[in-house]
């Protein structure tokens, strides 16, 4: 079956310091509020709020704060009104990315991105410049363990309704469409396989290799400098940094 390991070896390549978790944490629990506030606190009638606990969880997010996460939001009237936003534009050399942002001023965010996208040797472009570049899959990491047969995970999968199957050195990969990712990652945990990650994402349909070394290091410090933006939930792009 096609393969989309690129993607998912960048996505997982570097461990996460505390900092950088906690950081991560606290954008976690404005997913998890977005979910409540637009199906409710109760996981078992909100599909979304479900898939969003899940990928707190595979970033080892504690379950007492992804519960403070819920009843803060449930409890919420007059709170932050947050939209999501897709900022899209060119690193160096052409790269493609997609930048998902959570923001309650999307004059700032845009702003901030944009001098971002500028200092660092790229430009933000209108919306659909590179989004048509990108597939939007559900993905589902497996860390490969003794005891757990390829066959097996990959009957599983595809037995769930996902759409794709890889398996790499170290991990399978899980590819589904959007609206069957809830349920293949449902099935999978329910026969207790366990989710390394597991969250819809834009995955590259090609991939640009830079090799000049300004670029690469410019290209590195957009990637970072967005990651710490604090109203930046996702970054996607095709740069091939292997």
């Amino acid at each position: 079956m096609s393969g989309h390991s690129k993607w998912a070896n960048i996505k997982h390549k570097k461990e996460k310091t505390d900092a950088q978790k906690g950081k991560i944490f606290t954008k976690l629990g404005r997913e998890i509020a977005l979910a409540v506030r637009s199906g409710g606190p109760d996981p078992t009638t909100n599909a979304k709020l479900r898939d969003v606990i899940a990928k707190a969880k595979s970033n080892n997010m504690p379950n007492d704060s992804i519960q403070r996460s819920i009843k803060k939001a449930a409890g919420e009237n007059d709170g932050a009104n947050y939209e999501v936003i897709n900022y899209e534009g060119y690193g160096p050399s052409g790269v493609a990315v997609i930048v998902e942002a959570m923001t309650d001023n999307r004059n700032r965010t845009a702003g901030d991105v944009r001098h971002l996208f500028d200092k660092y040797g790229g430009n933000m472009g209108t919306t659909g410049c590179v989004s048509f570049m990108f597939d939007k899959k559900g993905q589902i990491i497996i860390e490969k363990k003794p005891g757990i047969s390829e066959d097996d995970v990959m009957i599983a999968a595809l037995d769930a309704g996902a759409s794709d199957f890889l398996a790499e050195d170290e991990y399978y990969e899980i590819l589904t469409e959007p609206e069957d990712f809830t349920k293949v990652r449902e099935e999978l945990e329910k026969q207790g396989f366990e989710l390394v990650s597991a969250e819809v994402t834009m995955i590259p349909q090609n991939y640009v290799k830079l090799t000049n070394p300004e670029d690469v290091e410019k290209m590195e410090k957009l990637i970072e400098r967005l990651e710490d933006h604090d109203d930046v939930q996702n970054i996607w792009h095709n740069w091939d940094d292997e």
